[in-house]
């Protein structure tokens, strides 16, 4: 436990009640006892910071419903704005639904087979060093791209499809059991026909996480998945490696098939860790030193070295970070580890233990 070293008390109590808004979630889904109910409640009221750490993990983790079943234990003000919302929703979907079937009826008059055509399209979407961007794509399905990322889409009316030819996405795809969505990412087809999942491209694997329903993937490369496209082979097949919800899986680009990986089941705090980029945070957790100045280094131009030191390398660092924000982290740095930095050139700093 030495070697672990905690950066400002603030941000690891802040953690704190990440974790235990994360546990208390995976409790609500399985069901409360009686108990567990009243700690709960106790717990909310404990600190504001409570409610709004665990609103904010419901929406990450999709679990909304579940707070709805246990609304009157939730402050009066939050279960009057639930309840709003929700009969707002309620009548905006049943006035849809007459005037939907009203259209469909009134247009029986004039055709039984009705088309909808989609117009082809096609875009590179691109994101530098320390950017962020959200894309509404041509089906509404929305693409979260993180930082020094590109990629190519084209949709026509058989087929979806986004290249990430490098960076990490994180993709909410619209619902189309006719027309599946497919990320190609070095030699991996990710395929689903409406869900969430989070991709990044490493110089050696792809990183897959499934944050809602389920994908499929299969080892093929671009251009064979654009041939079997061209032969209207679009669907993977029902064999295909299958990853769900709260799964990971590290895709080897060269040495291992997909079906040779093993799924990982993951806990709701590793995966709002994992995508953490979306808030623009870094969640650490214990990562070595080098593992901390890997991740910080994909959102700065600046490079970060660290001196020839395995005690250095080793440390194990807890903390929340801004990404990109470089200047607060070597401030923290000098605090809590007493490491030091010189400039080596404009872009370039090495950092050592001061002496």
């Amino acid at each position: 436990m030495d070697n672990i070293h905690i950066l400002k008390p603030k941000r690891i109590e802040d953690e704190r009640i990440l974790d235990d808004a994360c546990n208390w979630i995976a409790k609500i889904d399985r069901g409360l006892s009686a108990k567990e109910t009243s700690e709960f409640q106790t717990w909310l009221y404990e600190k504001p910071a409570h409610l709004a750490q665990m609103l904010n993990v419901a929406k990450m983790w999709d679990k909304m419903d579940d707070l709805e079943r246990l609304s009157d234990i939730f402050p009066e003000n939050q279960v009057q704005r639930k309840k709003s919302s929700l009969f707002i929703g309620a009548v905006a979907a049943s006035l849809v639904l007459a005037f939907t079937l009203v259209f469909l009826n009134f247009s029986h008059v004039f055709t039984t087979t009705p088309q909808i055509v989609m117009q082809p399209a096609e875009s590179t979407y691109k994101t530098k060093v320390g950017e962020m961007d959200t894309i509404t794509l041509p089906d509404n399905s929305l693409l979260v791209l993180n930082t020094n990322t590109i990629v190519n889409m084209k949709y026509t009316n058989d087929v979806r499809i986004l290249e990430l030819v490098q960076g990490e996405i994180h993709i909410d795809v619209a619902h189309d059991e006719s027309r599946p969505l497919s990320v190609l990412a070095n030699g991996k087809i990710i395929q689903a026909v409406g869900t969430a999942f989070n991709v990044e491209v490493g110089s050696d694997i792809v990183e897959l996480i499934v944050t809602e329903g389920k994908v499929l993937v299969e080892d093929k490369s671009t251009n064979q998945f654009k041939a079997d496209v061209a032969n209207h082979k679009v669907k993977l097949p029902k064999t295909s490696l299958a990853v769900s919800k709260g799964e990971k899986i590290d895709l080897d680009i060269v040495e291992k098939s997909a079906k040779q990986s093993t799924v990982v089941k993951l806990d709701p705090i590793d995966i709002i860790s994992s995508l953490s980029w979306q808030e623009k945070k870094l969640i650490f957790r214990g990562e070595s030193l080098s593992q901390v100045v890997n991740e910080i280094s994909r959102y700065t131009d600046l490079q970060i070295e660290l001196d020839d030191n395995e005690v250095l390398k080793q440390i194990n660092v807890v903390g929340v970070f801004k990404t990109g924000d470089v200047t607060e982290l070597l401030v923290e740095f000098k605090k809590h580890f007493n490491i030091t930095h010189e400039k080596t050139s404009d872009n370039k700093i090495k950092l050592y233990f001061a002496s």
